[in-house]
């Protein structure tokens, strides 16, 4: 009688390999160029995909049972807050400003990057590339729609959520966003890595969600924080492929360093001038602070960039080009583009305003050397104007970086009683930048970066004709989800809601 053999159980090593590696082939009919076309064009060499590592070895399986248990946690936590009222649970209707911020200009951001990886997942010749790829793409888009589901419920009641997807390409400071995307989306596969895998998910990241989830949760906000908690995870994994991606390219040949370098210059600059908008959040919009702008790119940016160059030195890369402009940016760069938001208030889909007393001696403390010397006394300006009934608006369009498209409103770097202005000629034309890091950027790819879209310029062409209140309703701009929080609807109605309960 013959005895059954028990097939041997694989372990995690083995059970990953027959689910991922082994699901690649030889083509036989085709060439594997004509597959593959974009692998070469951008000079990366690889001799060998096999040596890609995946740090966390998930398979498929285990991934949709891991992500199916997060999100039974969190839309329960959502479905608790519609129904006890978390609207009225933050610390005043100003926070929903941040909100309203990230969700016009990082949410769409999310979408993007689950279309980019869904794309280089199948530029990539190599299975280790291709699956991790396929598994960021579905967590990207899975960030997006967490994000859009937990800020739903502030549709309900306050104005200048409900249509973020248009604002996102037509108001001049969600194309911030939009173009730093946009760029990345239009890069060759190896470059979108180093761009959105590395220089955004492993150098950047934490400056991003890290204080605004603590800014959420110390403002009341359980709905925001539980998408930062539930996305955070996704967001490690991401980080540590994201430096697996560079490690892997810089590994396989030696030609690939100054590649790879130009491309860190060009995304670490990027990426620092998209995150002014988090500045300004950190430091001006949450009622409640849990930190400054500051201290988070000490945290962040300064400890942990300069620990993960250290680390890059050995492959032969230096820190990024422009790191000391940066630097020197820091104490300026919340309140240059605070200032920006609330002089252009009118055309903004949140509500601004001039900072309190207390929100004045909390920017004294933490930014001793600048904010009362080159800052206060332009708020103060703002805030007479305000008592002695005008408005503190500026009418005329901002001159616009032809790269990152933020108004050329910053300052040198070692003056900042001077504004920085540059300019490139390039086949007869003029374009104009804030900085010398955007112009550096222009002149590598001029071909690229001529092709922009910028929204203000767009506001003087057919069918708008400089006409401001035909712009405002093209770009969905509503009267009462723009200007002076003071004198809102949504301060109004949140007063009212939130005495009407406590009354109760």
């Amino acid at each position: 009688m013959d005895i059954k053999k028990t097939p041997k159980k694989l372990n995690v090593k083995e059970k990953y390999r027959l689910m991922t590696r082994d699901l690649a082939w030889e083509p036989s009919y085709r060439d594997e160029k004509e597959i593959y076309p974009y692998v070469d064009y951008e000079g990366i060499k690889v001799h060998d995909w096999s040596k890609w590592e995946d740090p966390f070895r998930l398979t498929m399986d285990a991934y949709w049972k891991y992500q199916a248990e997060k999100e039974r946690k969190y839309y329960a936590i959502i479905d608790a807050h519609a129904q006890n009222n978390g609207h009225l649970n933050v610390t005043d209707a100003r926070y929903l400003t941040a909100i309203k911020l990230f969700l016009q200009s990082i949410s769409p951001g999310e979408y993007a990057s689950h279309r980019g990886f869904a794309r280089v997942g199948r530029e990539f010749a190599g299975v280790g590339p291709q699956v991790a790829c396929q598994m960021q793409s579905i967590d990207e888009i899975r960030h997006a729609q967490t994000q859009v589901h937990a800020m739903s419920n502030y549709n309900k009641f306050y104005n200048g959520f409900k249509d973020f997807a248009n604002q996102r390409d037509r108001i001049w400071y969600t194309s911030v966003a939009r173009s730093f995307f946009d760029d990345a989306m239009s890069a060759g596969p190896f470059e979108f890595l180093i761009a959105i895998g590395f220089s955004f998910e492993y150098v950047l990241t934490n400056l991003l969600f890290v204080p605004f989830m603590s800014g959420a949760a110390y403002n009341g906000d359980m709905a925001t924080c539980t998408f930062g908690f539930s996305a955070q995870s996704d967001e490690a994994r991401h980080m540590t492929l994201g430096l697996e991606c560079i490690k892997f390219m810089l590994e396989q040949d030696p030609d690939n360093i100054p590649i790879v370098q130009k491309w860190i210059d060009k995304w670490f600059w990027r990426g620092c001038r998209l995150l002014t908008l988090v500045a300004a959040m950190m430091d001006y919009m949450l009622p409640k602070r849990v930190m400054s702008w500051r201290e988070a790119w000490n945290i962040y940016g300064v400890e942990n960039g300069n620990a993960l160059f250290r680390d890059l030195a050995r492959y032969g890369i230096k820190p990024p080009m422009h790191w000391d402009d940066v630097e020197k940016s820091i104490d300026h760069t919340s309140h240059q583009i605070m200032l920006g938001l609330y002089q252009w208030k009118f055309g903004t889909a949140f509500h601004s305003w001039t900072p309190t007393a207390s929100d004045i001696e909390w920017l004294k403390e933490k930014y001793p050397t600048t904010f009362e010397k080159y800052y206060l006394p332009r708020w103060e300006y703002a805030i007479a104007q305000k008592e002695n009934g005008g408005e503190y608006n500026n009418f005329g369009l901002p001159k616009l970086c032809q790269t990152c498209q933020l108004p050329c409103l910053f300052t040198e770097p070692d003056d900042p009683t001077q504004l920085a202005h540059r300019e490139t000629e390039y086949e007869g034309e003029k374009y104009h930048f804030c900085s010398d890091g955007c112009q550096h950027v222009f002149e590598q790819e001029p071909e690229k970066y001529v092709q922009a879209w910028l929204p203000m310029p767009s506001m003087m062409q057919e069918p708008l004709k400089g006409d401001l209140a035909a712009w405002m309703e093209w770009a969905s701009l509503e009267p009462t989800a723009s200007g002076e929080y003071a004198n809102s609807e949504d301060k109004a109605n949140f007063e009212k809601w939130r005495k009407q309960v406590s009354t109760d």
